[in-house]
């Protein structure tokens, strides 16, 4: 089979320059576009609705006879056209209208029409409805024979010219084979799947028994048809992905004795978890051999995947390599190089830092010394910028992929390229991730779990408490610091505006300053510089400050063990994976360790469940699964990373129950139907995955 190529828009009769750039504003521009342009919801203009029958908020056809026509003069100049039928009267009113439609709308004149019964005036008024005047015949259109599609539209585009457009479209799929079904029937058998032409025609002009609650969920069987050809493309595209990558040679990094390794356990003061042990294993093999590892390596707060990561990189470092730990944000990477530098120096590894913000000094010295070879760098995305150039890199670590995106770790492996050798990947993430959207958005990956948490981890008791109660939360915090312990105390808003919430965080900042005498209070928010930010947050770990008033800057990976109270202030508008984060952060140490989620009353449903999950559960897999269901699957993995936006009919909050199907007619359709599986991609995809390029 050929890979299919989808005709331009401008072959549809009267489809212009001028109307094919406001359907471009659709992301319209072939014919099969328009066909998976589906609508929001449907009127039924099927029958005709006496006028006396007809309710307020109805939209309902009628017909009937104009039997007066005025111009009304109020606060707007309008048209009030009075029509009759046998059962009552009903007002037309139009604020725009021309003198032709004015005498086109004579006392007499048989008319029909479709719109919205309201409160007027005159009584039930249709406002600006669609009309059709009698024909020299006397005639008018006959109702429709299937539900009436509102489509999705744009200023200047009428529902009536989409209608007429989407006409042509589907005659254009019905006598043509440009849109060929790209499911084998054997398998649309198997998963009970309807045709695409069947379900394209059915979606576009349902009948009028149809279950419209169904159709416009998404859950009706035509509807799922479009939602898993889409989910199946895209899971094709990561595979694909995938398959590139597996194609790559990599450098096999076989153990030298293990001897770092072995030095770094041995220095430490507990042993690893099994859950560690097994994953360390599964990675260690995939670093033996000579294609790429891509794995993502998930586990909860607390889980020690920093750790395993650090022995994975020491495995490079034996055998020869350079390795680099990209993390998302400059505060978080600072801390990976200070532990990684605790961890490592004393077995005489080099541990670069390379920042965005570095001086020029700073940035020409860790330059140089990561061109010289050395062992481990540790940074954010400014690894990957033109200017840094590494010896021998063997493996990257990427931690909180969801922070960064597939396109980014895509660059920095094409940074490590030498010699027809790119090198090895380690995602990881601290935000779980349910297994069904796991199959999917993580396709190109092999996919491990650190389930188990080390020993001595103090469980966080969660409480929940009205703004009101303000004063016992500072009489607690007062407590926790009498007693030597430290306090988070973090300040969010639902702008997305770092001047905002840094105005927000010294506000709190200043009351809790003179609230918490004598003891001290320190602030750190996005807007402060890189170095006043580190000094802030290495006295406070140095246990010079008692309580950080902060914004969610410190929501990943920021460790200290002293402290043991985290406050959230506005905790009913963060999602679940940001408070579990957040609340990740105390819980270190020995101490007795407490989360208060502060909200402001009223509380939506959403907000009563989020916070009423965090009250009972601090099992992050449990929370995710939640969040998936409230929130969908943007805030389990990141917007960055889902294409969530690209998708144009598939939901993968309500169509996740189609991903196992979805994975197994990926690998069918591949290796029985490669044909098939390069048109899907070209339909759905044909200028590559967005969040797939490098």
């Amino acid at each position: 089979m050929d890979t299919e190529v989808d005709p331009a828009l401008t072959r549809l009769k009267g489809v212009g320059a001028q109307l094919a750039e406001k359907l471009e504003r659709l992301h319209l521009r072939q014919i099969p576009d328009l066909l998976f342009h589906l609508p929001l919801r449907y009127e039924d203009r099927t029958r005709i609705h006496p006028l006396g029958q007809l309710r307020l908020g109805q939209h309902a056809l009628i017909r009937g006879r104009v039997v007066n026509t005025s111009v009304q003069y109020g606060r707007r100049r309008s048209l009030l056209v009075r029509v009759r039928d046998d059962s009552g009267e009903v007002g037309l009113r139009f604020y725009y209208f021309s003198a032709a439609q004015q005498r086109q709308l004579q006392p007499g004149t048989a008319i029909q029409a479709f719109g919205e019964a309201r409160r007027g005036a005159t009584g039930l008024e249709f406002y600006h409805p669609e009309y059709s005047a009698a024909d020299d015949d006397g005639a008018l259109p006959a109702p429709s024979g299937t539900l009436t599609p509102v489509y999705p539209t744009t200023e200047g585009l009428t529902q009536k010219r989409l209608r007429q457009l989407m006409e042509q479209a589907l005659a254009w799929m019905r006598t043509s084979d440009e849109l060929p079904d790209l499911l084998p029937a054997s398998l649309r058998e198997q998963w009970q799947l309807p045709a695409l032409p069947t379900a394209l025609d059915f979606i576009h002009n349902p009948p009028p028994a149809t279950d419209l609650e169904t159709l416009i969920s998404g859950d009706h069987p035509c509807v799922a048809r479009l939602a898993v050809e889409e989910l199946l493309a895209q899971h094709l595209g990561l595979r694909q992905l995938r398959h590139q990558a597996r194609a790559e040679a990599a450098p096999p990094l076989h153990s030298q004795g293990g001897t770092l390794q072995q030095q770094l356990r041995a220095s430490l003061p507990f042993a690893l978890t099994a859950a560690q042990d097994r994953v360390l294993e599964e990675i260690e093999a995939d670093l033996a051999r000579p294609v790429p590892m891509l794995r993502l390596v998930q586990g909860d707060v607390g889980a020690g995947k920093t750790l395993v990561a650090v022995l994975a990189m020491l495995r490079a470092v034996d055998a020869g390599w350079q390795s680099v730990f990209m993390a998302p944000t400059e505060i978080l990477a600072e801390q990976h190089a200070r532990n990684l530098t605790a961890w490592l120096q004393s077995l005489g590894i080099e541990v670069v830092l390379l920042l965005g913000r570095q001086t020029r000094r700073q940035r020409t010295e860790a330059l140089a010394r990561i061109a010289a070879g050395a062992a481990c760098v540790v940074g954010t995305h400014a690894l990957f910028q033109e200017e840094v150039r590494y010896q021998r890199l063997g493996l990257v670590v990427v931690d909180e992929q969801h922070r960064f995106g597939v396109d980014q770790r895509l660059l920095l492996r094409e940074k490590g390229r030498q010699q027809g050798l790119v090198p090895h990947q380690l995602i990881m993430t601290a935000t779980p991730i349910p297994r069904t959207l796991a199959m999917s958005m993580y396709a190109d990956l092999d996919f491990s779990v650190i389930d188990e948490l080390p020993p001595g981890r103090t469980p966080v008791v969660t409480t929940v408490m009205n703004d009101a109660q303000r004063e016992r939360v500072i009489q607690r915090v007062r407590d926790a610091c009498t007693d030597r312990r430290q306090v988070y105390w973090v300040c969010t808003l639902i702008e997305d505006s770092d001047e905002l919430q840094a105005q927000a965080a010294e506000e709190l900042y200043t009351q809790l300053t003179e609230a918490l005498q004598p003891f001290r209070v320190a602030l750190v928010h996005g807007r402060m510089k890189n170095s006043e930010k580190s000094a802030v947050m290495s006295a406070f770990k140095a246990g010079e400050t008692q309580v950080l008033v902060a914004t969610t800057v410190i929501e990943v990976g920021v460790d200290v063990p002293n402290a043991s109270v985290m406050i959230i202030e506005n905790a009913e508008r963060l999602g679940l994976s940001q408070l579990h984060q957040l609340r990740g952060r105390v819980g270190r140490g020995a101490a007795d360790s407490y989360c208060v989620l502060l909200y402001r009353p009223p509380l939506s449903q959403g907000g009563k469940a989020r916070l009423n999950t965090m009250r009972s559960t601090s099992d992050g897999f449990q929370i995710a699964e939640q969040d998936l269901l409230l929130r969908g699957p943007g805030e389990v993995l990141g917007t960055r990373q889902t294409g969530e936006a690209g998708f144009r009919i598939a939901n993968l909050q309500r169509d996740q129950h189609w991903l196992p199907a979805v994975k197994q007619l990926s690998e069918t359709l591949e290796r029985e139907y490669p044909d098939m599986a390069t048109a899907l991609l070209a339909r759905w995809h044909p200028e590559g995955l967005n969040y797939g390029k490098v």
